[in-house]
């Protein structure tokens, strides 16, 4: 990856949310500023032209000269610090997901989970991972960095600067290729490398649960040095993991200091299917093998008892709510005030392109609050500010990544969204947060800061070439889906049949 540029960077709009900082999370600013130089912020707040001249006067020399995004290469005066149209807040930080499904937009819908894996997911990552060399011939690289590659270019096109990546089933042998699109595509990223070892399909099976520290191992030794990517375990549902293999995973976390991240209690007759065969609840199942800690992220946790939610607010862990995803695969939606209520830390997140069909994390958030409002017939719930919170700061923290909030010292990882776009205007101060979450439709992001490295410039993704990324997914997923109308639905993931 370039590093980020080592003079110092400004940019300027018309509204600042620093999500953090002195005054608190909820504050507003007309006319702020971010400063940054390399990596990390130097100075956030409210402009003023005496701001402008002391910025220029302790970072404008030097020969260096002070890059002011939107406008000047190098700042000579305060005429030059431009106030670009839009609100500067943090970029999203996306906690749950999956970079392999790019190509599985619209495929497999109207069904429920274990049908649309079996139907998209597994058809096709079996597909990219048995015909691997022949597809790399004929498309001239990895099928696998075409889709992660992908996958990048939406992150950054919806502003989700940093990601924890959910990398299971097939795509567990292939950690080289997204450690290489991350790299490329300049984001930051939690690779949660799967592991089954049950109920799923036979070609994939860790069996000793041995197999799948091994691989942890590996991609550590490999990795361990990327600055921007850490490796932890991800192992994949609770219903394809035995109790062994989760012990050991956990123990490997806890041994390296990393969080463990897993799919729970996401679809109705999957967790019925589950405490009917095992006699507890995939919670309970935690709790009682040992897993269950500050360091434990459950993607989804949709539909859980009183019990399931006591021990998950007694432990500590975490919970990731994917709104898209949950409702179009029918999976309902979990009791997200009764969490926070518990003191329960949770973030919101989009899931994989494929379930959720975009990654638009404000869509996300906008649909968490709706059907909370909706649900409880209360609209003071999940008012615009907390939701906001919920797609950046909220999951930073969760993640351990020092981003989240714009302030001295954080990285600087920011974007801009164009508040001239007609569905924003007008923007005022006293409105800004509510656009973003009620009017935005996700598209409205000009610019991309991560590390301090501009990923998106006017609309432009300056690290990817986003046609040539699009046009490689297209052929790809044309030839997957073809082969798919011949050979039918892959049958392997085991619960319920």
């Amino acid at each position: 990856m370039v590093p980020a540029p080592a003079r110092p960077c400004f940019i300027r709009a018309d509204f600042l949310l620093p999500l953090g900082g002195p005054r608190g999370r909820a504050e507003r600013i007309a006319d702020g500023y971010v400063l940054w130089e390399g990596e990390r912020i130097v100075a956030v707040g409210p402009y003023t032209p005496a701001v402008g001249r002391r910025l220029l006067a302790a970072h404008g020399g030097g020969g260096r000269g002070l890059r002011v995004i939107g406008g000047a290469a190098r700042a000579r005066d305060a005429a030059d610090l431009v106030k670009l149209p839009g609100v500067l807040l943090p970029g999203f930080v996306k906690a749950h997901g999956h970079d392999h499904e790019p190509p599985l937009i619209g495929v497999a819908k109207d069904v429920p989970l274990t049908e649309w894996l079996d139907g998209a997911v597994n058809v096709f990552t079996g597909f990219i991972n048995e015909r691997r060399a022949a597809l790399t011939r004929r498309l001239g690289k990895s099928p696998h960095l075409i889709t992660y590659l992908k996958a990048r270019l939406d992150d950054i096109y919806y502003g989700i600067t940093s990601s924890m990546v959910h990398h299971c089933n097939h795509n567990k042998y292939h950690v080289a290729e997204i450690a290489e699109a991350n790299r490329i595509a300049g984001t930051r990223m939690i690779v949660a490398v799967g592991a089954q070892d049950r109920n799923y399909d036979a070609r994939i099976l860790d069996r000793p649960a041995a197999v799948a520290v091994r691989r942890l191992d590996e991609a550590v030794e490999r990795f361990g040095d990327e600055p921007r990517l850490r490796i932890v375990p991800g192992p994949d549902q609770c219903f394809s993991n035995g109790p062994e293999l989760l012990v050991a995973l956990k123990g490997w976390a806890r041994a390296h200091g990393t969080l463990l991240h897993i799919h729970s209690s996401e679809e109705p007759r999957t967790t019925a299917w589950f405490v009917k065969k095992y006699g507890e609840t995939p919670v309970g199942y935690f709790d009682r093998i040992g897993i269950l800690d500050a360091g434990t992220i459950l993607a989804h946790q949709v539909n859980c008892t009183a019990g399931d939610l006591g021990r998950i607010a007694r432990r500590r862990a975490k919970v990731v709510h994917n709104p898209l995803a949950n409702t179009i695969l029918g999976s309902g939606m979990p009791p997200v005030m009764e969490m926070l209520r518990r003191g329960i830390d949770v973030a919101i997140s989009t899931d994989g392109s494929g379930s959720a069909d975009s990654q638009n994390m404000l869509g996300a958030a906008r649909l968490a609050a709706q059907y909370q409002k909706a649900l409880h017939r209360d609209a003071s719930l999940l008012p615009a500010q907390q939701v906001l919170e919920l797609v950046t700061a909220a999951p930073a923290a969760m993640l351990g990544f020092n981003a989240g909030a714009l302030e001295a010292g954080k990285d600087a990882d920011l974007i801009l969204i164009d508040t001239r776009r007609p569905n924003l205007s007008p923007t005022r101060l006293d409105n800004v947060v509510e656009n973003l979450i009620w009017a935005s439709d996700g598209s409205e992001v000009r610019y991309v800061v991560a590390s301090g490295r501009v990923l998106k410039e006017d609309y432009r993704v300056t690290t990817l070439d986003a046609q040539k990324v699009i046009d490689d997914v297209c052929r790809l997923a044309e030839l997957a889906f073809s082969w798919r109308r011949r050979a039918g639905a892959v049958r392997g993931t085991g619960a319920p049949r």
